[in-house]
């Protein structure tokens, strides 16, 4: 390769770089501009502040300027608005898979390249690592009313589907005992969370386990309105389970920095083994009881 291909390969490279720098700033400035929390809005005014000295660095390179992807820009916005700033943040960073490859190669050919971006970009880690959101500290409760939720009612709905085989009933029934499992749940949180003394408060705590359960009942229940075969209803529930699952356990795994893959087998397997050991029980009580309705 000659040295003229050689230079328009790492120029190439280093603006690329430099797209990545200019999004992360205009990400992280209006972020910080839409935080309610000062802390929160002086964390990502530096974390802004470091993406543009990344940028300028870059740039004296290649003596361009380069625009940001505002496409890009909104849609992180309106992921950390709806699943909160931390996901949001960390989602991002981990999509950038090919930014130490690309730091790595330009570190051989700029000096002091790999020193600086590797340190900067430890000091952003530590900073995203920093930023307190509530709703992550209520996590553990949204999981209680969601791994709740799926066990039990979906065991319930694979039950009553046997047992019944009207799919109006089903979803009467399903409603009953979601709402009453809901009211319970958030009770015992209340009671649980106030009995611990923790740095949660427990109405606060009660709700979001009360309303992730009551959330899901809907969704799980959905089917059978919309549909007049019970066993095919049953399956879109089944496949409503695994898809909630799949998008919670998503979503704590990256706000958590916890391993996806483990803990979506734990709750998918937890959850469809319980709805066919109640569906097994649904058979028996239709045959062997004689239950018809």
């Amino acid at each position: 390769m000659c040295a003229n291909q050689l230079n328009d390969e790492i120029r190439t490279t280093i603006i690329a770089a430099q797209k990545e720098e200019i999004n992360g700033h205009h990400i992280y400035r209006k972020l910080a501009a839409a935080a309610s929390d000062p802390r929160t809005r002086e964390i990502l005014e530096q974390i802004a502040g470091d993406e543009l000295r990344h940028y300028n660095f870059w740039k004296e390179h290649t003596k361009v300027e380069v625009k940001p992807r505002m496409m890009m820009v909104w849609f992180y916005l309106f992921i950390s608005r709806i699943f909160g700033i931390t996901f949001g943040l960390k989602l991002m960073e981990n999509s950038e898979e090919r930014a130490q490859e690309i730091y790595d190669k330009l570190s051989k050919f700029i000096p002091g390249a790999e020193e600086i971006l590797r340190d900067e970009e430890s000091h952003e880690d530590q900073l995203i690592n920093s930023i307190r959101e509530e709703r992550l500290d209520y996590v553990s409760s949204m999981v209680l009313g969601l791994n709740d939720a799926l066990v039990e009612l979906t065991g319930a709905l694979a039950g009553f589907s046997l047992a019944f085989q009207d799919s109006r009933v089903v979803a009467v029934a399903g409603l009953i005992t979601g709402i009453a499992a809901s009211l319970s749940m958030a009770t015992s949180e209340y009671l649980s969370t106030k009995a611990e003394a923790s740095s949660k408060r427990p109405l606060k705590a009660a709700l979001y386990t009360g309303s992730a359960y009551l959330v899901t009942v809907m969704l799980l229940i959905a089917p059978f309105l919309l549909f007049q075969e019970t066993i095919l209803s049953l399956g879109m529930t089944i496949f409503f389970a695994i898809f909630v699952i799949f998008i919670f356990s998503y979503y704590v795994s990256v706000a958590k920095d916890l391993p996806f893959k483990r803990r979506f087998a734990e709750m998918a397997a937890i959850s469809l083994g319980v709805a066919a050991l109640t569906f097994l029980i649904g058979v028996v009580v239709r045959v062997f009881l004689g239950v018809e309705i």
